[in-house]
């Protein structure tokens, strides 16, 4: 039988939290009284966490694990999650054991009476260090002011989906935080629920400066793509066009100066100003016809952002 849930679960050196966490979902999923799939994503481990993964895989054909070949980030391991999921329901979540599984159900709940397409959770009293909740407070306003959507914790793994929302989604970099606001922006329901959240008393956190200007940069991606994926020659040739004309104008200006004036043009800053204004115009407008075409090499090319080692 195809199972109804699929439970998502990226892992990376988490040894000391996947049995733990796999017990607590067996219990909660088993009193949930549905079918269910638990999907490992292991993301390039370096510790025992594949070994761990294979062993509760041998006695519980509920489990499925996917091994990547090296370590591809925590957007891959999603894109790989929703590409092999085989339930009507997808649950992702985070293998840290901060994530409480006992919120699972009620999000699923929340998500078919409510008639939405996507649920988020929403650590609202999150254990986490202070300055890292004040880093993520601060991107979690900068986000919605960029996208213009009004979840509250783009950061938080536990989402539940339909099935229909997930397909075709294309997720690199740091892109997982943004998937509300990319579901958003093609026309799906997003809902969002207070959900618990724990300590982290096992294994390591992977949260870095590094992952936040990843993150950073994503959203500017996102914010682009949303606006102007369909339409890159909109604000490349708009940018090239009011440039151009501003130059072209200047120029223009110049010149009749020099013709009924004669006003010298080569010891004038304004001349230069005015040149150089045309040529970044002009290549502004190149960049929009070439970002146009690129944007229709990418619409109609699939490649994969993982590369899967072993599946079972």
């Amino acid at each position: 039988m195809t199972p109804k849930l699929s439970i998502i679960i990226p892992i990376y050196n988490e040894e000391e939290c996947i049995t733990p966490l796999y017990e607590e979902l067996h219990e909660v999923l088993t009193k949930f009284g549905r079918s269910y799939e638990i999907l490992f994503v292991d993301d390039g481990s370096k510790d025992r966490s594949f070994s761990i993964l294979k062993g509760i895989h041998d006695h519980d054909s509920c489990v499925r694990i996917i091994k990547f070949r090296s370590n591809f980030g925590q957007s891959a391991a999603m894109k790989a999650g929703f590409d092999h999921a085989e339930g009507e329901i997808i649950v992702t979540m985070d293998g840290d054991l901060q994530n409480d599984p006992h919120d699972i159900p009620t999000m699923i709940d929340y998500l078919i009476q409510g008639n939405y397409d996507v649920v988020c959770g929403w650590r609202k009293n999150r254990h986490d260090p202070w300055l890292k909740r004040k880093i993520s407070r601060i991107a979690n306003r900068f986000r919605a002011w960029m996208n213009g959507e009004t979840i509250h914790d783009s950061g938080c793994t536990l989402r539940v989906y339909i099935r229909d929302s997930i397909q075709n989604l294309e997720l690199y970099g740091e892109l997982h935080r943004y998937i509300p606001a990319i579901l958003l922006w093609r026309g799906y329901y997003i809902g969002e629920i207070i959900t618990n959240h724990r300590d982290r008393t096992l294994g390591k956190s992977k949260y870095n400066w590094k992952r936040l200007t990843k993150g950073f940069l994503d959203l500017l991606v996102v914010s682009f793509w949303q606006k102007y994926s369909a339409r890159p020659m909109h604000i490349f040739g708009g940018t090239g066009l009011v440039l151009g004309m501003i130059g072209f104008f200047l120029l223009l200006g110049l010149v009749y100066e020099r013709v009924f004036f004669s006003i010298s043009l080569w010891n004038r800053s304004m001349f230069q100003i005015s040149i150089l204004l045309i040529i970044v115009g002009t290549q502004f407008f190149a960049f929009g016809i070439l970002a146009d075409i690129l944007m229709k090499i990418y619409h109609n090319q699939n490649e994969k952002v993982y590369l899967i080692e072993k599946f079972f």
